[in-house]
């Protein structure tokens, strides 16, 4: 072949080959444009979607549903994250399912459920609940395993009334609505009374909730593995320092041997971080042990600093203002005691009290030694008092007790008459609290009892023998919805000859902010030539109701109280006085600040009184 036919035939190729290519464009043009068709739906149909939600259900259940559904989560992530249209048919069609199983763990499972979604811009998608009647427990099967049924066989009074207390606590009772919530609460409410009571160990054999929709009842089934009975065992203690272990140990009161229970050792622990030694402690039980029987208990402790100073100043509408420094040592010169001495310069009040107590000894009492001044400017009367005492304390976790010796001295200055009394005595006071909160009680009762005998000693009267006694009681009772009530009753009496010459310490006031509000403080009390003094009888009372002021700010209540009280020289001439008013309670973490607004009915004044804290 010639070069001019090869070149000819290599032309003809590539011609050929061009216009294939451009007929193909041109046969196949309509149809790529139409292939773009789907393309474009595609992403109409994938492209974000924007909508609104509404559910409509009863009985709150719009809330949960408006919260763990898909269609709800989607909806929040607003523009940002939009799911595809595609998606959300995909969530409207799974919508009914998921509402039907959330709704099952609130107890309703006949519940019918519609979804519907109308044609607007931003479409609106409704989802309409009909629950049905809510499922009410039916029969309730508890079962006991091990150790514990072998010890309820063996009739073990102690298992007996374990396996009683864990059937009565038994949260869902026959007849209540069931929901998931509830019956998961029961469980782990069970198992955890079982380890409060030395089963640690205690675990689920089987667990069932059998549902019959047609009776609309709920069958409860449970199967308790009690594991072993723990009893307690060697002590360990760590952490310490510069205090000898019998400080630990002697706050300890249970044997090894002894029933493990979770409040045994919480009442330990209390005791250690009440000592004012430790800034922590902890107390735990080894539930690993290889032997039940002897479980070894580990007290961790962090000790306090040896020594602490406070300063502080405050007002009292009792007193006047007031500068406070307080001196703590709990090891003074390497005694295993604790040194504290209080001083307090107000405008009409001046203390000083020092005491040196002991570390707690084997029956948790505790040896003191303490010593105390006081100068008391009153409207009418200048009060100078000191006093030694040398007693036992003891504290418990609803008890407080102390015994005492004292020797007390005062000297008085009523006008232009000047007098002097002393007192040797021997003492008990007993504080007893049976609150649901120490700090904030709405429930519950507390009560204080002082009494003391001895003899007196004096310059313008007789000597002669005499006794004390004065009893507090303060009552808290919640009623209704949200309202609170406090009640208080107050008396004292000092006994004694018509002419004994009594220390005025030793005598009552009334008035102030903890007796009768209206009046001023130590205000109230029998008269001598126009002049206030103390007086032998005591009494008061108050009545207080008081609530929120409103849903939102539960921690700041609205009160109205009503105090009566006075003291005299005779029960025959006590005249209660009488004050009232209305006043504000801010329940912060230190205790409640009190603010009254109080009328005097006797000296016709309202007068303003300020505190913090509960008196007993």
């Amino acid at each position: 072949m010639t070069r001019g036919r090869l070149l000819a035939l290599l032309l003809s190729l590539a011609l050929f080959q061009t216009g294939c290519s451009t007929l193909k464009s041109w046969v196949h043009g309509s149809e790529g444009q139409s292939a773009a068709a789907p393309d474009a739906a595609a992403s109409a149909a994938t492209g974000p979607a924007l909508y609104t939600l509404d559910v409509k259900a009863p009985d709150g259940l719009d809330k949960m549903l408006g919260q763990y559904l898909d269609l709800a989560r989607y909806q929040r992530v607003g523009e940002a994250g939009a799911i595809s249209r595609s998606e959300l048919d995909r969530l409207i069609v799974a919508a009914p399912a998921q509402a039907r199983s959330l709704l099952e763990t609130q107890g309703y499972f006949n519940a019918l459920v519609d979804v519907r979604r109308d044609n607007a811009a931003v479409p609106k998608v409704t989802v309409s609940v009909s629950p049905g009647a809510r499922a009410l427990i039916g029969d309730v099967t508890i079962i006991e395993q091990g150790p514990l049924l072998d010890a309820e066989k063996a009739k073990d009074e102690r298992a007996l009334r374990i396996a009683a207390q864990m059937k009565d606590a038994w949260a869902l009772k026959t007849g209540e609505p069931f929901s998931q919530d509830a019956w998961s609460s029961a469980k782990n409410q069970l198992i955890a009374g079982l380890g409060a009571q030395g089963y640690p160990l205690a675990s689920w054999s089987g667990t069932s909730a059998q549902v019959d929709p047609e009776s609309n009842r709920v069958r409860l089934y449970v199967v308790a593995d009690s594991g072993p009975l723990f009893k307690l065992g060697e002590l360990k203690v760590r952490g310490l320092n510069r205090y000898p272990e019998s400080v630990v140990r002697n706050l300890s009161t249970y044997a090894p041997g002894d029933v493990y229970t979770e409040k045994l050792l919480a009442d330990f622990q209390d005791r250690l971080q009440k000592s004012n030694l430790f800034e922590t402690a902890s107390v735990v039980v080894d539930t690993t042990a290889a032997d039940a029987n002897a479980a070894t208990v580990t007290a961790r402790v962090r000790e306090s600093p040896q020594q602490q100073a406070t300063t502080g100043i405050g007002i009292s509408t009792n007193t006047g203002p007031r500068l406070t420094l307080s001196y703590l040592d709990r090891y003074p010169f390497g005694y295993h005691m604790t040194a504290k001495n209080d001083f307090e310069i107000g405008r009409d009040l001046k203390t000083w009290d020092g005491q040196l107590i002991s570390y707690p000894q084997e029956d948790q009492y505790r040896n003191l030694l303490a010593a105390g001044a006081l100068r008391q400017d009153l409207a009418d009367q200048l009060l100078n008092s000191w006093h030694v005492r040398l007693g036992r304390t003891r504290e418990t976790e609803s008890l407080e007790r102390l015994y005492y010796a004292e020797l007390l001295s005062d000297s008085t200055t009523t006008g232009t008459i000047s007098d002097y009394a002393r007192a040797a005595t021997l003492n008990y006071n007993w504080i007893f609290r049976k609150l649901d909160n120490i700090l904030l009680p709405t429930r519950g009762m507390a009560a204080s009892l002082e009494t003391g005998g001895g003899y007196a000693f004096a310059t313008s009267q007789k000597n002669g023998p005499l006794a004390r006694l004065k009893l507090r009681v303060v009552g808290y009772l919640p009623f209704g919805d949200s309202w609170y009530s406090q009640f208080r009753l107050e008396g004292g009496q000092v006994f004694a000859n018509w002419n004994t010459g009594i220390p005025d310490s030793m005598k009552f006031r009334a008035g102030g902010d903890d007796s009768v509000r209206g009046y001023g403080y130590r205000t109230l009390g029998p008269e001598q030539n126009g002049i206030t003094v103390s007086g032998r009888d005591l009494f008061t009372a108050s009545a207080e109701i008081a609530r929120p002021i409103s849903p939102k700010l539960q921690n700041i209540w609205w009160a109205a109280f009503i105090d009566a009280g006075n003291a005299a020289d005779r029960w025959s001439d006590m005249s209660p006085a009488l004050g009232y008013g209305l006043g504000l309670r801010l329940r912060s973490p230190v205790g409640p600040l009190r603010v009254d607004v109080a009328y005097g009915q006797e000296v016709k004044q309202i007068r303003l009184h300020v505190s913090i804290g509960i008196a007993l």
